[in-house]
Parts: structure tokens; C-alpha cells; sequence
């Protein structure tokens, strides 16, 4: 990998780095403009406010989206491979913080245009950002996908359950109740399922009255199925590596080649 010297690795360091003080500083910089720049974009769309304060708003609109491009500048500039930046994720949600702002900017007089305001709502990605600075979430997306499989399976049950219940209730209730087709059925049952019951769709008869309870207290038994079992992953300690002994069984981690040829998974 290149390495660069003078002031280009001096930005690296600060912008990529975050075990170094200057990098601590610079992340919190950048956390303080980002929930900035999402709370200019909330008070902008309550009318009171943008009819009072829209001046000040769209001033300091500017103003997020300049500093988010300079951030974005320096990033490309410091970046070891600024190309394989551009295209990965962060360096998508960067961009999709900055030309939003640009498009609100350069064409003021749009703003009625449909994509133009899809443009500037495309703003609220900024909090995306935040992504890069949450190192902790990596425990919860190992989590997930040790337990990849049997959420698979999880949601596959849970949807074999809401087609068969949302076809019975269409043959129960029909059209006169609301169940005007087989995918309505389906919809009502996962809002009964997760008990959110909008109530916008309800059985009338005493036997989709029998079956859409017993789809509730179904639905309270399975919402705890995906917390047991990511949080089973949770508390998994990791493998141990090559040469560290693992903290429940003393046991130093072996090469996959000699643990293969144990028997091991």
C-alpha cells in the first residue's frame, strides 16, 4: 500500500485515524455538523419556522454543505485509494450529503418540482454519516450474522403463518369486512401479528373474531424470538485466534487446517 509523507499523511492521520487526539477531535467535529445539518433540515420542513427563519436556514444550509465538501476533498486527497473511496460506502453517503444541498442551492425557483424536493430531502442521509463512528455496533452486526440462519428461518415461519392466516381470513370474512383480496388478508394479519392493529381492517364475524386472537397471542410468543436469539450471539465470547486460549475452556485456538481435521465445524 502507498505511503505518503508531509502534509497529505498529516490528513490521513487526522481524518482516518481515530486513536490519535486529533483524530478524537476531528470525529467529534464532524458528529456536532452532521446532527447540525439534520436538525437544519427538520426545522426547515415545519412551515412556521422556514416562513420565519428560512434566511437563516438556508445560510446555514450553505454553510453544512460547504464544510461537508471540504471534509470530502480532504478525504479524497488523503485517501490511499481516493477511487476505491469514492466508491464505497461512506464515500456514497458522503456524496449523497453534499449534492443534495447543491441542488437546493443552484436551483432555488425548482423547489415545486417533485425530484428536485426528493433532492433535498435526500439531505437527511447526512445522518448516515454517523455510521462510521458507531466501532460498537460491530458486536451487534456479528451478532446478526452468526445468527443469519436461524432468523432465515424465523421470517420464513412467520411468513408461511401470515399467507395461511391472511387466505383463511379471506375465505372467513370476505369482502363485506374489508378483506377485499388474499394480499389485504396477508397485511391485516402481520399488523395483528405484531400487534400494531391500526384497526383500519377487523373481523366481523364470531370465527375470524376466534382466529384473529388466536393470531395475537401467537404474535406475543414470536416477538421475543429474535431477541433470544441474537442476544444468544451476543453473549457467545469470540473464537479465539491462532495461540490465544479461549476464555470458557482454557483452550489455545488450533490453525482451520488441525481443527478441521478434529471433526470441528
Amino acid at each position: 500500500m502507498e505511503k505518503f509523507t508531509g502534509l497529505r499523511e498529516q490528513i490521513y492521520l487526522v481524518i482516518f485515524e481515530t486513536d490519535t487526539r486529533a483524530g478524537r477531535a476531528f470525529d467529534v467535529w464532524l458528529i456536532c455538523a452532521i446532527l447540525l445539518g439534520v436538525l437544519l433540515v427538520m426545522l426547515d420542513s415545519i412551515p412556521g419556522i422556514h416562513d420565519d427563519w428560512g434566511a437563516w436556514l438556508i445560510g446555514g444550509e450553505l454553510v453544512i454543505t460547504v464544510v461537508f465538501t471540504a471534509e470530502y476533498l480532504l478525504r479524497l486527497y488523503s485517501a490511499r485509494r481516493p477511487a476505491r473511496y469514492a466508491c464505497s460506502f461512506y464515500g456514497v453517503v458522503d456524496v449523497l450529503a453534499i449534492l443534495p444541498g447543491y441542488a437546493g442551492i443552484l436551483f432555488p425557483g425548482l423547489h415545486f418540482l417533485s425530484t428536485v424536493r426528493i433532492l433535498r430531502l435526500l439531505r437527511i442521509f447526512r445522518i448516515l454519516k454517523l455510521v462510521q463512528f458507531m466501532g460498537e455496533g460491530s458486536n451487534l452486526w456479528l451478532a446478526l450474522k452468526r445468527s443469519r440462519h436461524k432468523i432465515i428461518v424465523f421470517l420464513t415461519t412467520v411468513l408461511t403463518v401470515v399467507v395461511i392466516v391472511g387466505s383463511l381470513m379471506y375465505l372467513i370474512e370476505g369482502a363485506e369486512a374489508g378483506f377485499t383480496s388474499i394480499p389485504t388478508s396477508i397485511y391485516w394479519a402481520i399488523v395483528t401479528m405484531t400487534t400494531v392493529g391500526y384497526g383500519d381492517i377487523a373481523p366481523k364475524s364470531p370465527l375470524g373474531q376466534m382466529v384473529a386472537s388466536l393470531l395475537m397471542v401467537v404474535g406475543y410468543g414470536i416477538i421475543a424470538v429474535p431477541t433470544g436469539i441474537i442476544t444468544t450471539e451476543m453473549m457467545r465470547p469470540p473464537a479465539p485466534k491462532e495461540g490465544e486460549a479461549c476464555s470458557c475452556c482454557g483452550r489455545k485456538g488450533e490453525p482451520d487446517s488441525m481443527a478441521k481435521g478434529r471433526g470441528a465445524p
